[in-house]
């Protein structure tokens, strides 16, 4: 005779666990997409001060001086001639406008990538070495951030005349290679993106500091010296003051100088030729925003990457 025992059954009397059960069922709340109402008018507001005046220097450089005063800015006229306007931009005083977007080239360019190897080998200095007086002549620095570079055009005036390179390239130059904010954001950048045991090791296998320097670090360096760059590049290209009282030959004027000569030109003349210069100094202005334009466009990314890797501690 055969006896069966009734087995309990586990899964049907087991406890349900009571974190499941309340979560069974249950749906992740998705993330809230809200809207604030002030800070989209405030962004709009943002865009509108930024865009506005590039849609209203678009739309004036299509117009002749006569459709400037006559018809509504913010839209085009009825005859648009834009290609007209570059044309004769381009062929006004015998082509100067050509000669002052190369100047402007030359001084910008070069002031940038001085500027930023110079920023980038101090501001690696300052972040990796120590020596005495390096926190008196960092904070030096520092307060040469707060001086306007307009204080100090007459006394670099004053030196360069008696140097004798008054109303040439170097006096806008030269000046423009000392980036004290630059120097500053360089060394900040530098204490975090370049690794004290990659110098310890190069150092170890028998690298100098020059080499370490321009093999490693200004590798390593490359984001925040593009972010300097284009600091540097815009800040040279949108000069006035300083190369209106360093230059005196029409021929070496950056744009800036160039175009505020056109402008005095159409204000003081009356009738004719002169009159329409207004609308040649509007094409001129449109024309010279472009270069810096393409070369945000190509190193937005190199400069994006760089803001973030100096926020983030590693």
């Amino acid at each position: 005779m055969t006896t069966t025992t009734a087995t309990p059954q586990a899964s049907v009397n087991a406890p349900v666990n009571s974190r499941a059960a309340r979560g069974f069922g249950r749906r992740r709340p998705k993330p809230s997409h809200r809207r604030s109402t002030p800070l989209t008018i405030a962004m709009l507001a943002a865009l509108a001060y930024f865009l506005l005046p590039l849609f209203w220097l678009l739309i004036a450089s299509t117009k002749s001086t006569q459709d400037l005063f006559n018809s509504f800015g913010l839209w085009f006229s009825h005859t648009p001639q834009l290609l007209t306007n570059i044309k004769e931009t381009f062929t006004q005083d015998g082509g100067v406008f050509a000669q002052w977007l190369l100047n402007t080239a030359v001084y910008a360019v070069s002031s940038a990538l001085g500027a930023a190897l110079l920023a980038a080998a101090a501001g690696y200095g300052f972040a990796k070495f120590r020596f005495r007086g390096d926190r008196i002549a960092f904070n030096l620095v520092l307060g040469a951030v707060m001086v306007p570079a307009t204080a100090l055009a007459i006394p670099t005036y004053l030196l360069f005349a008696q140097a004798g390179i008054v109303n040439t390239p170097w006096a806008v130059i030269l000046p423009s290679l000392v980036n004290p904010f630059g120097l500053y954001l360089m060394r900040v950048y530098a204490e975090d993106a370049v690794p004290d045991s990659i110098l310890e090791a190069a150092r170890i296998d028998g690298a100098g500091e020059a080499r370490i320097f321009f093999t490693i670090a200004l590798r390593l360096l490359a984001p925040g010296l593009v972010t300097v760059l284009l600091f540097t590049l815009v800040a040279t290209w949108n000069n006035y003051f300083l190369p209106l009282i360093m230059l005196n030959n029409p021929n070496l004027y950056p744009i800036t100088v160039g175009l505020s000569s056109w402008a005095a030109q159409a204000q003081n003349g009356g009738a004719g030729s002169s009159s329409d210069m207004l609308a040649l100094v509007v094409t001129g202005s449109l024309i010279s925003i472009v270069p810096l334009v393409v070369a945000f466009l190509l190193l937005q990314r190199y400069w994006q990457s760089g803001l973030a890797a100096g926020g983030v501690k590693q």
